[in-house]
């Protein structure tokens, strides 16, 4: 399993610790300090509707000009989201081709069955 996140982002941390607690093995990719693959974002983005893969409530989001947000609800938000991760709502998870955004109780329990 792979999570993707933040490693200053707080739900990216208590996630990781749940993890590790629950035993459940899992590599941590820093979107800012490793990037963001294409390949994996064009996945995400087909995985997902854009509400679901994009913060709006953060600052990131807050901050970017009309232009920016323009190109994120258009046809091909992908080099926005690579030149800015911080824009995705983390942590995102990735295993054997499925994906999980977010770390609330229902994602707990989907995590928890995709390793049994």
């Amino acid at each position: 399993m792979i999570m993707y996140g933040i490693k200053n982002c707080d739900t990216c941390r208590k996630a990781l610790k749940w993890l590790q607690a629950e035993g459940i093995d899992c590599r941590f990719h820093d979107l800012r300090a490793d990037g963001l693959p294409g390949a994996e974002l064009e996945k995400w983005l087909s995985a997902f509707d854009r509400d679901t893969l994009v913060n709006k409530r953060g600052t990131s989001y807050r901050q970017l000009d009309d232009a920016a947000k323009a190109a994120l609800a258009g046809d091909d938000p992908t080099a926005e989201i690579i030149a800015q991760p911080t824009l995705l709502k983390r942590p995102i998870f990735s295993h054997n081709g499925r994906y999980l955004v977010g770390f609330k109780e229902p994602e707990k329990e989907t995590l928890k069955s995709w390793v049994d």
